[in-house]
């Protein structure tokens, strides 16, 4: 029993702060400035689109959209840089209104379906989900009541991440 639940307080929905989620306009302008003026990388790129981006909702309704990211580890928190590509997405909603910056935060859970049904019975509702090579994903609209979006996800026991398209700066391989 953690402290909140000793102190009579519900159970703790979000456990641990995994990533940092920044839209960007230009992926690899972003990750240029990153490794030169912050030392951040090497950054893993990857293209998030169909046909291995499948379930894809916006706003509750099925719309294609697709991505390019980066990640790249810091200390214990990953941080991902978010170029959203095609179809209309809660990344481009963004870019096109705030001009990029912090988008989410990546949360573990104990319960990913529980964690988002306890959320939506909050009034906190899905912004987008999607399922990724299997890895499902959902932001929750949490931004009034925290600041800033949710990421849920969840994942088959033994998945793995793929490997990255490619790395930046090149490993020259």
């Amino acid at each position: 029993m953690n402290h909140a639940e000793q102190a009579g307080m519900p159970k703790a929905l979000l456990q641990n702060t995994l990533q940092v989620g920044l839209v960007v306009a230009d992926l690899l302008q972003a990750m240029k400035h990153y490794v030169e003026v912050l030392g951040i990388g090497p950054w893993q790129i990857y293209t998030i689109e169909a046909p291995e981006l499948t379930n894809a909702t916006v706003h509750g309704k099925p719309e294609p959209y697709s991505m390019k990211l980066a990640v790249a580890q810091v200390g214990n928190v990953q941080w991902e840089l978010i170029q959203p590509l095609t179809g209309r997405s809660v990344y481009r909603e963004f870019l096109d209104s705030k001009g990029g910056g912090l988008h989410h935060v990546l949360v573990q859970v104990e319960d990913y379906d529980a964690t988002l049904k306890a959320l939506q019975d909050h009034g906190m509702g899905i912004l987008m989900s999607g399922t990724w090579r299997g890895a499902s994903f959902a932001y929750a609209d949490t931004e009034k009541s925290l600041g800033t979006i949710v990421e849920l996800f969840k994942v088959d026991p033994g998945w793995v991440m793929s490997a990255p398209e490619e790395t930046y700066p090149p490993t020259g391989d």
